[in-house]
């Protein structure tokens, strides 16, 4: 009997939620730091109608490629959302941490 390669992309998205939930259980997300950002030097641009990317986020010192919305951005960071379970993370990435064709 072969697999059903039908419902492979439900079956991996479903992997890699567990994946993280696993993942971020007790860690701390991380973020950009104000210094980092500089948001005194670079001006913000917020999006009234976030847009769907892909993006790698740090939970202690693990990465994982999170689905998220780009909420806002500078022209070298992103602040992104994104659920973990029931919860919503928001923090800040590289913009190279991006990715806009999920």
């Amino acid at each position: 009997m072969g697999t059903s390669k039908r419902y492979a992309h439900v079956v991996a998205k479903q992997i890699d939620d567990q994946i993280i939930r696993v993942v971020a259980r007790g860690a701390a997300l991380q973020t950009l730091s104000a210094q980092e950002l500089a948001l005194d030097r670079y001006a913000v641009t917020i999006d009234p109608m976030p847009k769907p990317v892909k993006a790698w986020v740090r939970f202690d010192d693990v990465a994982v490629l999170v689905d998220a919305e780009a909420c806002r951005w500078t022209n070298r960071a992103v602040g992104i959302r994104f659920r973990v379970g029931d919860q919503e993370h928001r923090c800040w990435v590289w913009s190279s941490a991006v990715d806009t064709h999920p």
